[in-house]
């Protein structure tokens, strides 16, 4: 078998792996933080993070697909390791900086909701008082 393909077979196998495996490890433990995020609505956070595991997958296994092919021809045991280590360095960027990305905008929508509930007066108000002239 040729040298490029057993590389291509390998690291396929690991990047796949390895998506497959950050992104059961987000849904687990990013469930939580949804459920905070949408103040308790477990049936809202279960959708939402099926909904982001799904647009994890697409992103991360199309970026690994696009990024399979290579011009060099590989020779020996040494270039599949070099092959290797640079496009699953590459992979594991983009998969940090993914997860990074779906923190980010999960910290900025639980923030804003954060605010809003500080905003609403913890009593309805009991009246109205008319304002003073000054003199």
């Amino acid at each position: 078998m040729d040298r490029t393909v057993i590389a291509y077979v390998i690291y396929l196998l690991v990047s796949i792996g390895l998506t497959i495996w950050v992104a059961r490890t987000l849904s687990k433990n990013g469930r939580i933080f949804l459920a905070d995020v949408l103040h308790g609505n477990e049936k809202l956070a279960d959708a939402v993070n099926h909904l982001l595991v799904v647009g994890f997958y697409l992103v991360n296994l199309g970026f690994v697909a696009l990024y399979l092919s290579d011009d060099e021809t590989i020779t020996d045991a040494r270039g599949i390791f070099e092959a290797l280590s640079t496009k699953l360095g590459v992979v594991l960027l983009v998969l940090g900086v993914m997860h990074l990305a779906n923190v980010y905008v999960l910290n900025r929508i639980r923030r804003r909701g954060a605010m809003e509930r500080e905003q609403v007066p913890p009593v309805p108000p009991q009246g109205w008082v008319a304002p003073q002239a000054q003199a």
